[in-house]
């Protein structure tokens, strides 16, 4: 239960073959950028092998409430580069005289399809039936994706320009040219972020201390034991009820927790939207400096590094002292800026070794990053049945279910090689 489901949120019709919206064909080159793919098979493995089981280690089991582990990572980098691909999408729609407003509409959609997919199929209270409405847990992975696409995508296609200027190495402003290109929607997710910090930490919660960010239960010695999450679960249990929200959080194990909690609640989804947003600006970098690879590799060097000092920053390089600490729970802005860190600078290794210097395929990762949503669907469906599960004679041991999980996972990149050399890419 702790392990997180995750989606592709670029949506399309399905078909046999099926327009890449994520990246770009460079004029120097004319070959697409399969770095992108990459990362989000890459992600996506890592996904399908955690949510099997991970062999039951614990590093591959989400943390009980601050820190890190394996598990943790997955879910932010889909989002990160579910920005990239908007970036990259609607700048090709725009420059193609598609209308705002059409898009507009197709963004709109897009989201709703994801949400109405992520409450009523893929969601844990179809298991008490069709009719169990009073427990229908309402936020969600897919939920959260619906509405992190919704705002990134309206803002980039409200304030972006088709075109600033030439990209001329000598114009004054080529250095932040990137930057240049988004700043009004920067404006808007610098307030957003404003507006969560200072509902964090300034709304007054009944029994809580102000600004508390701890887990409840048992942890700071019991003093707060119905203050799970502080402000961010107390705002899902008032807005959204304690029945339509996750009811066993991965802190309970350890702090013995009495509430609910969500991990995908409301305040938690603004931290989203920026994580997404700077998923967006590499795809900004990718787009403005394509004939340019070692202005797009020194950026995401420069947005890791700036990125890693804020996180040591609000960490003060430490896991619970820290003005905030990475916590995915809370999707903190700690817990963002440090996955977006490492989010740059993989996909800058990606982008060197696979586009630029041609060094690996992207295999096999590549292949179920073409198709995700169908890999996602296809590992959920058929989980329980073999060759992904099967009756272990000793379910005690680490080595059977590493094996199982595997197998499991390894079955699905072969389904997937199988569809990419079938030019099969299907797309909700």
């Amino acid at each position: 239960m702790e392990a997180e489901r995750l989606i592709n949120s670029d949506l399309g019709s399905p078909s046999r073959i099926v327009e890449s919206t994520e990246s770009i064909t460079p004029p120097t080159t004319g070959r697409r950028l399969r770095s992108l793919d990459t990362f989000r098979g890459f992600a996506l493995v890592i996904m399908v092998f955690v949510n099997y089981g991970g062999g039951r280690y614990w590093f591959f089991r989400h943390e009980s409430w601050n820190g890190l582990t394996v598990a943790d990572l997955v879910f932010p980098w889909f989002v990160f580069i579910m920005g990239t691909s908007v970036s990259l999408s609607l700048s090709g729609s725009l420059a193609r005289g598609l209308r705002r407003s059409r898009l507009l509409m197709r963004i709109f959609w897009r989201s709703l399809l994801l949400f109405i997919i992520g409450v009523f199929i893929i969601n844990p209270s179809y298991c008490n039936g069709p009719l169990s409405w009073d427990t229908l847990r309402i936020p969600g992975v897919l939920q959260r994706l619906a509405f992190t696409y919704l705002v990134v995508a309206m803002l980039d296609v409200v304030t972006s320009r088709i075109q600033l200027g030439g990209s001329s190495t000598h114009a004054r402003w080529f250095p932040i040219h990137d930057l240049l290109l988004c700043w009004p929607a920067w404006v808007c997710v610098l307030m957003l972020e404003t507006l969560s910090l200072c509902v964090t930490f300034l709304l007054t919660v009944p029994t809580c201390p102000r600004g508390y960010l701890g887990p409840g239960g048992l942890g700071d010695f019991g003093l707060y034991p119905n203050c799970t999450g502080g402000a961010a679960g107390y705002i899902d249990r008032w807005l959204l009820g304690e029945n339509h929200i996750y009811q066993t959080p991965s802190s309970r194990v350890v702090y013995q927790t009495t509430v609910p909690y969500d991990p995908e609640g409301v305040l938690g989804s603004i931290n989203s939207i920026l994580m997404a947003f700077l998923g967006l600006q590499a795809g900004k970098i990718l787009q403005l400096y394509r004939d340019h690879p070692r202005q797009i590799m020194t950026r995401f060097l420069i947005w890791s590094f700036v990125l890693g000092i804020i996180s040591a920053i609000l960490t003060k390089c430490s896991r619970d002292h820290g003005f905030i600490p990475v916590n995915k729970n809370l999707w903190s802005l700690s817990y963002v800026t440090t996955l977006s860190c490492f989010a740059f600078l993989l996909l800058m290794l990606c982008y060197y070794t696979v586009d630029v210097r041609r060094w690996w395929s992207g295999a096999p990762f590549f292949y179920p990053g073409m198709n995700s949503i169908l890999v996602y669907v296809g590992h959920e469906v058929f989980e329980g049945y073999f060759p992904f599960r099967w009756k272990m004679w000793n379910s005690q041991s680490h080595a059977e279910h590493l094996t199982q999980n595997l197998l499991a996972t390894c079955v699905w990149v072969l389904i997937s090689y199988i569809l990419y050399r079938k030019k099969i890419f299907w797309k909700i």
